[in-house]
């Protein structure tokens, strides 16, 4: 970033343009994440429905 001089006074336009504008592109996509995350559900998976043998892995509580 260089300062411009206009009218013997330094103007720093594009820094004070730039750094908002970055900031409220980072704040729209944390808005979308949280938005995203929220109003979605996913779709249930196949699993074991009882307790396995040998070790087998299963939902604690089912959602399905």
């Amino acid at each position: 970033m260089t300062a411009r001089t206009v009218g013997g006074r330094k103007r720093w336009t594009s820094a004070w343009l730039l750094v908002p504008a970055g900031l409220l592109l980072v704040a729209a996509a944390n808005a979308h994440l949280v938005y995203v995350a929220v109003t979605s559900q996913p779709d249930c998976v196949p699993h074991l429905k009882e307790a396995g043998t040998g070790g087998s892995y299963r939902a604690a509580k089912s959602a399905c």
